[in-house]
């Protein structure tokens, strides 16, 4: 007998099953914070463009030095009068300076050293001000003492403290770096300490405290999430800003010793022909300023970017 398919019919005036995991179902579509980090970044093509900018100039500054094997201490035309002062051309593009090293090589170097000099200083002053900074800011007891300590350092003057410390220590890039970071970092605590305490007595962190939660759960878990946008906007104003830092400083001579190559350097060292080689101190100066914008908007966008507030979904 042949079997028939019947298919079945819901009734539409039938009793509705109950199903009681229905109302963990989640209607709302999945989100990924750091997915929809990207997402807004990449929103703004302008920003998008000066990202890969900015990555093709870092990658460039980090990898031309060693291909070029350019040595400040060491000029291969210091005696060759006819490699000295060369104006940009197809074959010398950024020119010759006044002991005829190229200057397009001259310049990279500096840039490398400057680079990686605003990174570390940026990273470790960052690692030590948000950790110091978010048990400031939780701590009522630590607050009482650190606010003196903050006092008595925002009033050193950075220059001199600088100065004071090239000196006794010696120029070289440890010494920089020590000297950008040794009271810096106290700056970005303050800046933490004063997030915190805005959310550290919201009733989830009440809540968790008299549940005996350590302190450092209390910071990792239920603070520093909410302040991801903050640090990144510190950093993002840190990183071009150490570098204009490191283009004072050595520009006044307190910076790096002669075995280190930075725009700083570059720019004090070619300042003397300003007038009549113009090129070989406006060409430092504007990859000076092309890197710490670029980082600057960079870092703004992602800032922007990673503001939760600004993800639509």
């Amino acid at each position: 007998m042949e079997e028939k398919n019947v298919t079945a019919v819901k009734d539409p005036f039938g009793f509705a099953s109950f199903d009681k995991y229905e109302s963990e179902h989640i209607a709302a579509p999945q989100y990924s914070y750091w997915k929809s980090v990207w997402r807004t970044f990449v929103k703004n093509r302008f920003t998008l463009v000066v990202a890969i900018l900015m990555l093709i100039l870092v990658l460039f500054a980090l990898i031309q030095p060693s291909i070029s094997k350019y040595d400040p201490l060491n000029a291969p035309n210091v005696n060759d009068e006819s490699m000295r002062f060369l104006k940009p051309s197809a074959e010398h593009i950024f020119g010759t300076d006044n002991v005829g090293n190229e200057v397009f090589d001259v310049v990279w170097a500096g840039a490398r050293n400057s680079i990686v000099i605003s990174f570390v200083c940026t990273f470790i002053n960052m690692v030590i001000g948000v950790v110091v900074g978010a048990l400031w800011g939780f701590s009522k007891k630590m607050d009482k003492w650190m606010i003196e300590v903050y006092n008595v350092v925002s009033n050193v003057p950075f220059l001199l403290l600088a100065m004071i410390l090239s000196y006794v220590l010696g120029a070289s890039m440890k010494t920089l770096i020590f000297v950008m970071c040794v009271t810096e970092w106290i700056f970005v605590a303050f800046f933490i300490r004063t997030q915190v305490m805005i959310i550290r007595d919201r009733e989830y962190n009440l809540a968790s405290q008299c549940l005996g939660t350590p302190l450092w759960k209390i910071i990792l878990n239920n603070i520093l999430p909410y302040l991801i946008s903050i640090i990144i906007t510190s950093v993002s104003r840190d990183v071009p800003a150490f570098i204009s830092y490191e283009v004072a400083l050595s520009y006044m001579g307190v910076g790096l010793s002669e075995k280190y190559a930075s725009l700083g350097k570059l720019i004090q060292q070619y300042s003397p022909y300003m007038l009549t080689e113009p090129y070989l101190f406006w060409i430092p100066v504007f990859a000076s300023a092309v890197i710490s914008v670029s980082l600057y908007l960079v870092g703004q966008a992602l800032a922007d970017a990673s503001d939760p507030r600004t993800h639509m979904i």
